[in-house]
C-alpha cells in the first residue's frame, strides 16, 4: 500500500468523531533517533462506546440482537439488543461514576464470559476510564499482580462460574487478590460482584460454592444497577476522548517474568478493529459471528467485543468449553444459532478433530461461510480437517497472525480474494509492512527464513507498556532499531506468502496462551526445595506446546512423585493451570556457558527427546558431563512434533 495514511483516514471517516483531525500516522521506531512513539489522528475526539452503540442505533439497528449468550449448561441462554445494551451500559457508567471512577482511572474486570463483561468494558469506555480485563482462569496472585501494577480503583467480579464440570470460585480468588494488594500497599476502593451462580444451571445439579460478602467494600451488580435505574436516565453522559487517550490495558507475559500491561489507545485501535472485523470476516448484516476466544485475551477484545459491535454484528458469547457435555457442543451451537462466521484456535481444532467425525457431521453447518483461526500456527492436518469436515470444502479459511501488541491481525488472507495454503498466514493486512531480517538486522529479500519484524506503524498497535515505556522500547525496538520486532521467526516462500514459526525468545505458546518461561521459572525457584530451574517448550499434539521444567534441587532433597505434584500445584496457584509444567525433570545441574548463561537450545533438544539432533558447539560449557546426566535422567515421555 503506497498511501497507508490516506487509507486509514478514509476508514476512520466511516466512524463518528466529535472533533476531526487531518493528522494521520506519526511515529518513530528508531530509539537511536529519539523517543519511540506512535500517534494516529492526534487532536481528534471520539468515544468507542458511542461508536459501538448510538452510531449503530441511529442507523436503525436498535432492535438487532447484539449478543446471544449461551451458558456452560445447555439450555442456559439469553439475548440482548443494541438498544438494551446501550441502556445497560449507560446504567453501569453511572454506577462507576457513583463509585468515584473518573476519566483516566483504571477499572479491573475479572469476569467469566457473561453479558456483564462487555457491558463493563463499554461503560468504562463511555466515561473515559481505562479497563483492564483479567482472564478469569488466572490465579489470585496473577490477578493481584495486574491490579497492583495498574493501580486499579475498582474490581468487577462474579461469585463464580463453571467450565464443564469444574466449579470456579471466582469471588474467593478475587478476595485473596484484594488481600494481597492490601499487603502490598494498594487498596481497591470497592468490589462489584455479579451474582451469576444464582441464575444458571449447574452440572448434574451440583451445589455452587458459598460466597462471602465484605459489607465494607463489596456491592452487588444488580443492586447498583437498580439504584442507577431510579435516576431515570435515558443515556449517560459521554466523555469525548482524545485520540491517544488510553482505552484499555491488557497484560501479556513478559520475558523478565513480570507481566507487561500493553496500552491501546482510542482512535487507532478503534479504526483498526473496525476494519479488521469488516474485511477479514467480510461482515454482512445478517451475520451471526462467533469468536470463541475468551474476552480476557486480545482476540476477545478485538473480535468478541469492539470489532463486532463497531460493525453492527450479532455475536455469540459462550461461557462453556467446546467439549462439554461432549465434543459436539460447538457444532450444536453453530446449528442452533445459525453461525455464519467462526473464529477459533488451532488448539480447539486439534482437540475436536480427534473425536468421531459424526460429532461434527450430525449437525448442520450450512450457514457457515468463513472459518478463522488465531493464537498459534495451525498445522496442515488440522487446516485440512477444518476445511473438509467442518467447512465441507465450501468455507473460506482465514489463518490470522497477530499479537496482543498489534491490536489486530497483521498477516491474513482476505476471504474470496487471497488463495490460501494450509499453514500459511499468507499476506500482510492493509498498510502492514513485514520484513524478515537476519540476526544482525539485515533485511532479506525473496524466499528466506528470518526474524519477523514490521517496518512501519499501523493504527491499532500498542503505544507503550503501562508505567514502563523504557521496557516497551527494550522489548520491541532495541533488538533491531527502526523496526518493530515480534519475537517470532518466519519464512517467506517463493510466492511471498508468510509462514510463521515459533518464538525466537523465551516464550512458549500453550493452547494459544503466550507464557513467559522466566515467569514459570520464577515460581519454581521460589519453592523451598528448588535451587535452580529452567523451562523450555516441548511440542504437544493438541496444545501446540507445553512447559517442560528442569529443576535442580537443594542438597539432600529427592524428587518424589509428591514433590512433583507440589511443584506443579505451586505454578497452578501462582499463574494458572495452563502454565503448570507437563514434565518436571530432576537434574544435577544445567548446561551453562562460562559466562553463566543457560544453553536452552540443548535443553529443548533433551525435552523433545531427539537423540539424533545436533547439539551444536558444546565447548563453551562449564561441564559437558551435565548433558549425559540429563539424557540418563530424562523421564520416559514422548512428544510429537
Amino acid at each position: 500500500m503506497e498511501e497507508p495514511n490516506k487509507f486509514w483516514k478514509s476508514v476512520a471517516k466511516e466512524l463518528h468523531f466529535e472533533k476531526w483531525s487531518d493528522k494521520g500516522l506519526e511515529y518513530n521506531f528508531d530509539h537511536q533517533k529519539g523517543e519511540v512513539f506512535v500517534k494516529f489522528m492526534e487532536g481528534a475526539k471520539t468515544n468507542m462506546a458511542y461508536n459501538c452503540l448510538e452510531r449503530n442505533i441511529q442507523k436503525g439497528l436498535g432492535s438487532k440482537i447484539a449478543y446471544i449468550w449461551e451458558g456452560n449448561e445447555p439450555g442456559d441462554q439469553m439475548t440482548i439488543t443494541y438498544q438494551e445494551l446501550l441502556e445497560q451500559v449507560s446504567k453501569f457508567a453511572e454506577v462507576l461514576r457513583t463509585k468515584g471512577v473518573k476519566k483516566g482511572d483504571v477499572v479491573a474486570i475479572y469476569l467469566p464470559m457473561t453479558i456483564e463483561l462487555p457491558i463493563a468494558m463499554l461503560a468504562c469506555a463511555r466515561i473515559g476510564a481505562i479497563h483492564s480485563v483479567v482472564f478469569a482462569g488466572f490465579s489470585s496472585d496473577a490477578l493481584a499482580n495486574r491490579i497492583h501494577q495498574a493501580k486499579a480503583k475498582i474490581l468487577i467480579t462474579a461469585d463464580g462460574f463453571y467450565r464443564g464440570h469444574k466449579a470456579i470460585d471466582l469471588k474467593t480468588l478475587a478476595d485473596k487478590a484484594f488481600s494481597i494488594c492490601h499487603d502490598q500497599g494498594h487498596d481497591i476502593d470497592s468490589v462489584i460482584m455479579v451474582e451469576h451462580l444464582k441464575r444458571i444451571r449447574t452440572p448434574q445439579g451440583a451445589i455452587p460454592p458459598e460466597v462471602k460478602i465484605n459489607k465494607k467494600t463489596d456491592s452487588l451488580w444488580n443492586k447498583e444497577m437498580e439504584a442507577a435505574s431510579s435516576k431515570n436516565l435515558q443515556t449517560s453522559k459521554i466523555e469525548w476522548n482524545d485520540s491517544e487517550d488510553p482505552l484499555f490495558i491488557l497484560y501479556t507475559s513478559g520475558s523478565t517474568g513480570t507481566p507487561k500491561g500493553l496500552v491501546h489507545t482510542t482512535t487507532g485501535y478503534m479504526t483498526y478493529a473496525y476494519e479488521a472485523a469488516k474485511k477479514i470476516f467480510d461482515s454482512k448484516p445478517d451475520d451471526v459471528f462467533w469468536c470463541t476466544a475468551d474476552i480476557g485475551w486480545i482476540t476477545g477484545h478485538t473480535f468478541g467485543v469492539y470489532g463486532a459491535l463497531l460493525n453492527g454484528m450479532t455475536s455469540m458469547l459462550f461461557e462453556g468449553v467446546p467439549n462439554y457435555p461432549d465434543a459436539s457442543r460447538m457444532w450444536q451451537l453453530v446449528e442452533k444459532y445459525k453461525v455464519s462466521k467462526l473464529y477459533t484456535s488451532p488448539t480447539a481444532v486439534r482437540s475436536l478433530m480427534d473425536c468421531p467425525t459424526e460429532m461434527v457431521t450430525d449437525y448442520s453447518r450450512d450457514t457457515l461461510k468463513i472459518l478463522g483461526v488465531v493464537g498459534e500456527p495451525i498445522n496442515r492436518p488440522a487446516w485440512r480437517w477444518l476445511h473438509k469436515v467442518v467447512g465441507g470444502e465450501k468455507c473460506a479459511i482465514v489463518d490470522t497472525y497477530w499479537q496482543t501488541e498489534t491490536g489486530g491481525p497483521m498477516l491474513t488472507p482476505l476471504p474470496g480474494a487471497t488463495p490460501t495454503k494450509p499453514g500459511s498466514a499468507t499476506m500482510p493486512f492493509f498498510g502492514v509492512d513485514p520484513v524478515l531480517v537476519d540476526d544482525q538486522g539485515v533485511a532479506k529479500k525473496g524466499q528466506i527464513d528470518g526474524n519477523l519484524c514490521f517496518a512501519r506503524a499501523w493504527p491499532g498497535m500498542a503505544r507503550t507498556i503501562w508505567g514502563d515505556h523504557a521496557r516497551f522500547i527494550k522489548t520491541y525496538f532495541s533488538t533491531f532499531p527502526g523496526l518493530y520486532f515480534t519475537g517470532d521467526g518466519a519464512r517467506r516462500d517463493q510466492d511471498s506468502y508468510y509462514w510463521v514459526g515459533g518464538r525466537v525468545d523465551d516464550k512458549l505458546n500453550v493452547s494459544g496462551h503466550l507464557l513467559s518461561t522466566s515467569e514459570i521459572e520464577c515460581v519454581l525457584t521460589h519453592h523451598p526445595t528448588v535451587q535452580e530451574a529452567a523451562v523450555v517448550a516441548a511440542p504437544h499434539p493438541s496444545k501446540g506446546q507445553v512447559p517442560y521444567a528442569f529443576v535442580v534441587l537443594k542438597q539432600s532433597r529427592t524428587l518424589t512423585a509428591d514433590l512433583i505434584h507440589e511443584i506443579k500445584q505451586e505454578v497452578r496457584n501462582k499463574i494458572g493451570p495452563f502454565a503448570a509444567p507437563e514434565v518436571v525433570h530432576g537434574a544435577c545441574g544445567l548446561p551453562k556457558t562460562r559466562s553463566g548463561k543457560i544453553t536452552r537450545r540443548i535443553l529443548r533438544i533433551i525435552a523433545e527427546g531427539d537423540h539424533k539432533a545436533n547439539l551444536g558447539d558444546t565447548s563453551t560449557l562449564i561441564d559437558e558431563q551435565v548433558i549425559a546426566h540429563l539424557w540418563e535422567t530424562r523421564p520416559d515421555v514422548q512428544f510429537c512434533k
